[in-house]
């Protein structure tokens, strides 16, 4: 794109944005006194390119993936774990799917690099599995990159590709907001790794994970600090996650860089998908244009990565399960805004006083 056609567009935003304060200022309510709602609402017309905007389908892509690394002992479960989540995330009886179904999200399990295969559609049918399942398997788990690297440039080229191809599929699913969640034992190691790598200080960004104790925190560090001087990866994304990502969280990057320019609004869980989010905003900064921060996840680094992109999170309930359960929440609160803004009175069309009063917002 031209600077002219930048300098265009940026002038349609900001129209838009304008237009979306006055239709909020014009609500039977102070102005400014929705507060955060207001600013959400604004940005989803920015988004959609129309105010009011609207919401007709959510749907929250889980992406799943086991991680070599996991042999290193960096997390309280085995491996086999992953699957057997997903399964149950299919099935309809994990946290995600008690708070889907409650905002009237869609769930669509992505097999990114699970280590077991999945049963035929109508195997899974027959067991009762009422959510999709997206067959987008790269490999069966990355490589323990405390010893080698964590995948070659074509597994990184495909896991980045079919991640385009789900942004797609946003789009022929008629949503209008995704959420991206995560599942994976050792996902939580690969996304510090992928963080410090990116020059991020190292302490600030491993934690537990999963509930490990205080001697199993050492291991976490110390391992993940040396696998990142193994490697050592020139400070670019694409190398960064070829050394030591995961097929999942490169094929979130892929997909959250494939909603450029589709009038979609991205929710963001807790700390493996805000890493992945990172390597997609080390290669396009304008990604923070349609990404939300979904919410604050009491896993240490989530906060430090979220200042480097200059996210606020939208609630912070101290949530660390994953599976994109705070991103859904999130994302209901962005609807909240929403349903003001399009189900409100304003001044024009109620009789109540007011239109007209000189009044300071704050």
């Amino acid at each position: 794109m031209q600077n002219s056609d930048i300098e265009v567009k940026c002038e349609e935003v900001k129209k838009i944005e304008v237009k979306m304060q006055a239709i909020l200022d014009n609500l039977t309510k102070p102005r400014g006194s929705l507060g955060k709602l207001e600013d959400f609402c604004i940005k989803l017309a920015a988004i959609q390119g129309k105010a009011p905007p609207e919401i007709h389908k959510k749907g929250v892509y889980v992406f799943g993936g086991d991680h070599g690394i996991a042999q290193e002992g960096v997390s309280l479960y085995p491996q086999e774990v992953s699957f057997q989540m997903a399964m149950n995330m299919l099935l309809g009886g994990a946290g995600i799917n008690a708070l889907a179904n409650a905002m009237n999200w869609e769930v669509n399990v992505v097999d990114s690099g699970i280590m077991v295969d999945f049963p035929p559609d109508e195997e899974l049918k027959k067991q009762g599995a009422a959510n999709r399942l997206i067959r987008a398997k790269v490999g069966k788990g990355t490589r323990n990159f405390y010893t080698e690297s964590a995948m070659t440039e074509d597994e990184l080229e495909a896991a980045l590709q079919k991640g385009q191809e789900l942004a797609d599929d946003a789009v022929s699913c008629g949503y209008s907001m995704v959420a991206i969640g995560d599942l994976g034992i050792g996902n939580t190691s690969t996304a510090a790794a992928l963080l410090i790598a990116a020059g991020l200080n190292a302490d600030a960004v491993i934690d537990r994970g999963t509930g490990i104790d205080d001697k199993a925190l050492i291991s976490k560090r110390r391992i993940i600090k040396e696998a990142c001087i193994r490697r050592r990866p020139v400070a670019n994304p694409l190398a960064i996650m070829q050394e030591l990502g995961g097929y999942d969280l490169a094929m979130m990057s892929g997909f959250i860089l494939g909603l450029d320019g589709k009038g979609i609004a991205c929710i963001l869980d807790g700390f493996p998908v805000t890493s992945a989010a990172y390597m997609a905003f080390m290669q396009n900064k304008k990604i923070i244009d349609y990404v939300f921060a979904g919410h604050l996840s009491k896993v240490a680094g989530h906060k430090v990565v979220l200042d480097k992109m200059g996210l606020s999170p939208i609630i912070a309930l101290d949530l660390h399960l994953g599976e994109g359960t705070g991103a859904v929440i999130g994302g209901y609160m962005v609807e909240l805004a929403v349903n003001c803004a399009r189900n409100m009175a304003s001044f024009d069309t109620a009789d109540v006083s007011g239109k007209d009063v000189e009044e300071k917002k704050y």
